[in-house]
């Protein structure tokens, strides 16, 4: 966003805020009563009340052209949430879109396409997180392929400050910080240590006893020697974008 230009009695107003080209200390700076000279302009400027009005009316007009501008950058918060029904119950999602509206963006795109149906959480780690959202997990042929599958695409990283708590959804990714896709974990725990690594971008609000639930499945150790598999399947029936307003 940028101000329209335009000038206030030596004070320029183009884009943001900058500073101005204007001296004060040049020549002249009297502050008895008598007067204050610019550089560049012919004439003096009498240091009388109207001056002085008009010098408080340019800095109120300043200080409100500088208030619309962050105004205007605010990102409103999503009024939407997700339901994830899955084989173990339901559970409530918020988003964050404050802080990672592309993110959000993407994630509801998937689920309206139904592209989260019939997935499973593939891997969990107690106390940790668990993860989901591959679709090759929809065909059990395909399990020593599970946590690689995706979209087709990848998304930018929208890193921010909100904290991995318990009930944080955030997106799984590979070492390259902008390799999201369609994979997300909901964290078990404190996992404070994945603040500013990975995008947080909402937060469970309801079926906190699902997750607990999906969390606590006996698991076994996978391909790669992690113990992470669960020993049931773990199911994403399906995926609702619905209004928040609907769900409280």
């Amino acid at each position: 966003m940028r101000v329209a230009g335009g000038e206030c009695r030596g004070f320029p107003v183009s884009g943001f805020l900058r500073r101005s080209s204007f001296s004060w200390l040049e020549g002249e700076k009297k502050w008895g009563g008598k007067s204050w000279q610019r550089r560049g302009c012919s004439g003096r400027f009498q240091n009388t009340p109207d001056m002085k009005i008009l010098l408080l009316s340019c800095l109120a007009l300043l200080g409100a052209l500088v208030t619309a501008a962050h105004a205007g950058d605010t990102t409103p918060m999503n009024n939407e949430a997700a339901i994830i029904k899955t084989s173990e119950g339901d559970m409530v999602i918020q988003f964050w879109s404050d802080v990672a509206p592309n993110t959000v963006a993407n994630f509801e795109k998937l689920a309206k396409q139904g592209f989260y149906n019939g997935t499973a959480f593939h891997r969990i780690i107690k106390g940790f997180m668990i993860q989901g959202g591959d679709p090759l997990t929809k065909d059990p042929t395909q399990e020593a392929r599970w946590g690689t599958g995706g979209p087709g695409y990848q998304i930018k990283a929208e890193f921010n400050s909100r904290s991995h708590q318990r009930g944080v959804i955030s997106m799984a990714r590979s070492s390259d910080p902008d390799s999201a896709g369609s994979q997300f974990f909901l964290v078990l725990g404190d996992a404070s240590f994945l603040d500013g690594k990975y995008t947080a971008f909402g937060k469970l609000v309801k079926g906190d006893d699902v997750l607990g639930k999906i969390g606590d499945t006996p698991v076994v150790s996978g391909g790669g020697g992690e113990a992470s598999k669960p020993t049931k399947r773990i199911e994403i029936k399906s995926v609702e974008i619905v209004s928040m307003d609907s769900v409280k």
